[in-house]
């Protein structure tokens, strides 16, 4: 059965907030709202939970689900190596609309999908979701809507799509921004983006010193 905990209210925060974790660490599905839309999320290094996170969106494995970490810190143990273009990026954006895909440390025991080895992360610009990954540790987060349909921009919206799917539903209000994070691959040879959103292509390439062809992959 699934409840919905309104975390906008400061007396309720911390009680909701610890239903949110206490579902996660059970292997449950959540719903909590990010700085961009809201997101479906589970305990990434729960293998089941992920399945069922794929299931609930109506997603295979071929569509992997990304990452969402509490820390600037906590990225340098879940990639193979932590290289300056990330680090440049990491200082930049993040908090904030900015995901990245990497090569992952080839020793975590994690199946997010078909990721060939590689693994997209991103810290969000959101208190509520920031205060539960600092509970939880990574999750394995995806935007909360059945694949295809507009992402949820509210609880409500979420709840209406995936329904008895997901265990606990955050109410953090409206999501400000309503727009998905930029995407940058840094897995292979020159960065290119995969794709603009909340982070312009412009200050993107700026951060890392190249032209915005260069990083769309037209030149």
């Amino acid at each position: 059965m699934s409840r919905t905990v309104d975390a906008t209210d400061p007396q309720n925060r911390e009680a909701a907030l610890d239903a949110a974790a206490n579902a996660v660490s059970g292997g449950r599905l959540v719903v909590l709202p990010t700085d961009t839309v809201y997101g479906i999320g589970c305990d990434a290094f729960d293998n089941e939970a992920v399945a069922a996170l794929l299931r609930a969106k109506g997603r295979g494995s071929d569509m992997p689900v990304p990452v969402l970490v509490p820390s600037w810190s906590t990225i340098e143990g879940l990639v193979r190596e932590y290289t300056y273009n990330m680090r440049k990026l990491v200082e930049a954006f993040w908090p904030g609309g900015l995901s990245m895909v990497v090569h992952q440390a080839p020793s975590l025991p994690w199946n997010l999908g078909d990721t060939r080895g590689t693994v997209m992360l991103r810290m969000p610009n959101q208190p509520i979701a920031l205060e539960l990954l600092e509970r939880t540790g990574p999750m394995a987060v995806s935007s909360a809507n059945i694949s295809g349909q507009p992402p949820a921009t509210n609880v409500q919206m979420a709840e209406d799509q995936l329904g008895a799917d997901v265990t606990t539903y955050i109410d953090g209000g409206e999501a400000h921004h309503g727009v998905a994070s930029t995407i940058v691959d840094l897995s292979s040879g020159r960065p290119r983006i995969l794709r603009e959103g909340a982070a312009t292509t412009e200050r993107v390439a700026e951060v890392l010193g190249m032209s915005s062809a260069e990083l769309r992959g037209d030149v």
